[in-house]
Parts: C-alpha cells; sequence; structure tokens
C-alpha cells in the first residue's frame, strides 16, 4: 500500500476537493451588449466578438 511521503495539510486537501461542488455554470451580463455569457470567456454578437465589454474582431469590417 502507498504511503505519503509528507503529510498533506487539511488546507490544501479541502482546496481539492472543492472543485466538484460547483452546481452550475456561472453566467455573465455583458454591460455594453446585455449578452449573457460565461465568464471569463469571449462571445459573439452581432457579428462582433466582446471581452471585457470592448470589440476583439468585427466581422463585418473584415468581410468588406
Amino acid at each position: 500500500m502507498a504511503h505519503p511521503k509528507r503529510k498533506i495539510s487539511k488546507t490544501r486537501r479541502d482546496k481539492r476537493r472543492t472543485h466538484y461542488k460547483a452546481s452550475a455554470s456561472q453566467i455573465a451580463t455583458d454591460k455594453t451588449t446585455g449578452q449573457d455569457h460565461l465568464y471569463h470567456r469571449a462571445h459573439w454578437h452581432e457579428g462582433k466578438l466582446y471581452y471585457r465589454g470592448k470589440v476583439l474582431i468585427d466581422s463585418v469590417e473584415e468581410t468588406e
């Protein structure tokens, strides 16, 4: 049977075990567009890619 070389503290053990408890994914609302999206993710809205309220890619300008 394997034995740990060092003791893992209760805090470190509990930090590792908390991640499975998130029940639903977090949903944020963009202040500029009002569109719902996942936190820390860019999202498309009317042909533009938004991240943190700023336009990253405007596909309308690229096609012209």
